[in-house]
C-alpha cells in the first residue's frame, strides 16, 4: 500500500520528477531550501495511512535538472510545475503542505489556480512581499547578501548566514529520535548551490500580491514553529500572512524546519489541521475574530 512510485512529467525546460505514497485524499507537499522529493521521507512516512503523498523535485534540484541550468527559474514557474502536476494525478481539489519556499509556490498557486487546492498549509512561507515595506527591503537584502557571501566564500559560510536569518541555530536542535540521514552528498551540495544562487533571487524578484492572496478562495492556514524566534524573516511573513487572511497563526513543532527535526509530531499536527471538524473551528474563530 506504501509502496512508492515514481514518474517523470515534461515541461517547460525540465523533466520533473515525482514521487507518490499512500492512500486517501491527494496530500502535495511542496519543500524547503534544497530539499528534493526524499527530503521529506520520516514526515512521509507518518502520513501515508491516511493520505496519498506526493512529492517531487522542484526545478533544477537533483534529478529536475533544467535544460538550461544557467537561466534560472522563477516563483511563477515554480507554481506552474505545481499547477502542472496536480493536473496530472487528479481533477479533484488537492491538499497542500508548502514549507518555506514551498509555501510561497503554494500561495501563487492558490492565487493563479483556487480550484485546484482545498487547503494549502502554509508553513513560515520567505515572501517579502507579504512585509511593510521598509522591513521588506531589509530582508530583500539580507538574501542578496547570503547570495554574495556564497560566491566570495563558499557554501557553508552561506549555510551559516541562512541560518541566521531564518532563526535556526544549529547548537539548539532539537529532533526526534530515527531520523533518517541526509549527509552532504555532492548533488545534495548541488541543489544547495542551485537553491542559493536561483532559487534566491526568484524570492528577491517576487510579483505576489497579497491582496491576491487575501481574496482567494483557497483555504490558507499560517503555520510558524514553536522554537523560531519571532523576530526573524519567517516567522514575520506567517504572522502576515495570518493578518492578511483573517485567521489564527497555528503552531507546529520544531523550528523552521519541523517537518524534518519533528516528523512524528509534524504529521500529526498536519493531519489535525486538515480535518473537517478544525476546518468549522478554524472558520468560527476568524468569524468571532471579525
Amino acid at each position: 500500500m506504501n509502496d512508492t512510485k515514481t514518474g517523470t512529467l515534461r515541461g517547460s525546460g525540465v523533466d520533473l520528477h515525482f514521487e507518490v505514497r499512500g492512500t486517501g485524499p491527494l496530500l502535495l507537499i511542496s519543500q524547503s531550501g534544497e530539499g528534493d522529493a526524499g527530503r521529506s521521507v520520516d514526515l512521509v512516512d507518518h502520513l501515508v495511512e491516511d493520505h496519498t503523498v506526493v512529492t517531487y523535485d522542484r526545478r533544477g534540484l537533483s534529478r529536475s535538472r533544467l535544460a538550461d541550468p544557467e537561466r534560472g527559474v522563477t516563483m511563477a514557474e515554480h507554481a506552474d510545475d505545481v499547477h502542472r502536476l496536480l493536473a496530472s494525478l487528479t481533477d479533484e481539489p488537492a491538499l497542500m503542505l508548502g514549507c518555506s519556499l514551498g509555501a510561497v509556490i503554494g500561495l501563487h498557486l492558490a492565487v493563479r489556480h483556487p480550484g485546484q487546492v482545498s487547503t494549502l498549509i502554509a508553513h513560515e512561507p520567505v515572501a517579502p512581499r507579504l512585509l511593510p515595506d521598509a522591513e521588506r527591503i531589509r530582508h530583500e537584502r539580507e538574501l542578496r547578501r547570503v547570495r554574495e557571501i556564497h560566491r566570495r566564500d563558499g557554501l557553508a559560510p552561506a549555510v551559516t548566514e541562512i541560518a541566521r536569518v531564518l532563526g535556526i541555530d544549529p547548537e539548539n536542535q532539537e529532533t526526534e529520535p530515527g531520523l533518517t540521514r541526509h549527509p552532504f552528498t555532492p548533488e545534495r551540495i548541488a541543489d544547495f548551490g542551485f537553491f542559493i544562487e536561483h532559487d534566491f533571487g526568484a524570492v528577491v524578484e517576487d510579483t505576489l500580491n497579497p491582496a491576491e492572496v487575501r481574496d482567494t478562495p483557497t483555504r490558507v492556514i499560517p503555520a510558524a514553529g514553536r522554537t523560531t524566534p519571532r523576530t526573524v524573516f519567517d516567522h514575520r511573513c506567517a504572522r502576515e500572512l495570518a493578518d492578511l487572511v483573517g485567521v489564527a497563526l497555528e503552531e507546529f513543532p520544531g523550528g523552521h524546519n519541523g517537518n524534518l527535526t519533528h516528523p512524528r509530531a509534524y504529521a500529526a499536527r498536519v493531519r489535525e489541521l486538515l480535518t473537517p471538524d478544525t476546518h468549522r473551528r478554524t472558520n468560527q474563530q476568524s468569524s468571532t475574530r471579525t
